[in-house]
């Protein structure tokens, strides 16, 4: 494998659809192949200029809250076999840490995120998009336990913040874009079948390009 680009692989779907369990599942499969993994939502745009309170009213399901043109030249460094350094966000103070993450360029790359296929700068640079399909209150039965035991909210947070833009922005940017997935995964990570397809496609991809 050594010599090769690595392959960029983008998992979508809504928030709570179960993206982050099928990637985990993807990554666990393709073992000993090492695999780096990219989150969108590490690169929300970083507004030290803004109080606290206005930087929790932002509508952090707007592609514009995202640094996607900072993404797009990771993802770029990655393929050229350069290591780049991920943000981290600290969801509580909606804001970014001092701190970063060391990404190397394995010979698999995931980008996960909501809106990656909203996005056609991600588009382009990815070799296979995936979208994860789930029912909407499956999914956000699992984003208000996500949000409230994890990142600290409150149960009310959540449900107005699901109501005033999360569902609106899902119908307006991310349920469209799936059409853009060369793979739609239903069930999401119940689809033991369909993941299992996608790991040996990945695993073709990786040992071809090898050869």
């Amino acid at each position: 494998m050594a010599g090769s680009r690595p392959l960029i692989l983008g998992v979508a779907g809504g928030s709570g659809s179960g993206k982050t369990t099928v990637v985990s599942q993807i990554i666990r499969a393709m073992e000993p192949v090492p695999v780096s993994l990219l989150h969108h939502d590490s690169y929300y745009r970083d507004h030290p200029e803004m109080s606290p309170e206005e930087r929790a009213r932002l509508n952090y399901d707007h592609p514009d809250v995202l640094e996607t043109e900072l993404l797009a030249e990771h993802l770029r460094e990655l393929m050229a076999g350069r290591a780049v350094e991920e943000p981290v966000y600290d969801f509580t103070s909606h804001s970014r840490t001092n701190e970063t993450r060391r990404i190397e360029p394995n010979p698999i790359v995931i980008v996960d995120g909501i809106l990656i296929l909203a996005e056609p700068e991600l588009r382009e640079l990815m070799d296979i998009r995936v979208f994860v399909e789930t029912d909407s209150d499956l999914r956000f039965i699992r984003r208000l336990l996500r949000d409230t035991q994890e990142r600290g909210r409150s149960m009310g947070s959540v449900i107005r913040q699901y109501q005033e833009t999360v569902r609106p922005m899902h119908l307006e940017f991310v349920e469209p874009s799936r059409r853009h997935a060369d793979v739609i995964l239903p069930l999401g990570r119940e689809n033991r079948v369909a993941i299992s397809m996608l790991v040996a496609r990945l695993r073709a991809r990786v040992f071809e390009e090898a050869d």
